[in-house]
């Protein structure tokens, strides 16, 4: 693969990663590059981390996902997005989007990058080394996903009180798209 695929590859991985970095830009309190750096950490190893796991577990393990993956990126998305509406007409203030919590950023990173593990799986089937690609994509989705916080934020201002609940049913339509992407559309 040229660079250029990978880049693109990597881009495409990463879009339901910014999707998600929105969504917790939107909902934090304050702007901090904290937020930026550990966001994009968490979805960037992810990301990179996935298709170097894919690659080793290969097609035994591919056929076994395939069948479920996108029921769990659904459950997990859709899990998150409602409890962001739940709290955002509740007397909590705290938003599960803006937590760093590690069950938080594990559940979102592991929902955005199920996709990863399959072209890791496809990587093995092409003969295509991985680890390179790998850094490619979790570098990528590092960048994207860091600017896709800092983006949530800014448009967060301007739409504070309803950003827990624009937050939430995106993270719903999102996992929806993933659901429907792997049993309506194929």
């Amino acid at each position: 693969m040229s660079l250029w695929e990978i880049l693109l590859l990597g881009v495409s991985l990463s879009m339901d990663a910014f999707a998600v970095s929105v969504c917790q830009g939107l909902c934090l309190p304050r702007f901090s590059f904290k937020h930026m750096l550990a966001i994009g950490l968490w979805y960037g190893v992810f990301q990179a981390v996935m298709p170097i796991l894919g690659y080793c577990l290969s097609s035994r393990f591919a056929s076994l996902i395939s069948s479920f993956d996108h029921w769990i990126a659904f459950l997990l998305l859709a899990f998150i997005g409602f409890n962001m509406i739940r709290e955002a007409f509740g007397k909590e203030e705290r938003n599960i989007t803006s937590s760093l919590a590690f069950l938080v950023m594990l559940k979102l990173a592991v929902a955005t990058s199920i996709d990863a593990l399959a072209v890791g799986v496809s990587f093995a089937m092409l003969e295509t080394p991985v680890i390179y690609p790998s850094l490619i994509i979790g570098a990528t989705t590092f960048s994207i996903s860091a600017l896709g916080v800092a983006f949530g934020k800014m448009i967060g201002e301007k739409i504070r009180s309803k950003a827990s609940v624009i937050g939430g049913v995106i993270l719903i339509l999102l996992g929806l798209k993933i659901l429907l992407e792997h049993t309506l559309w194929q």
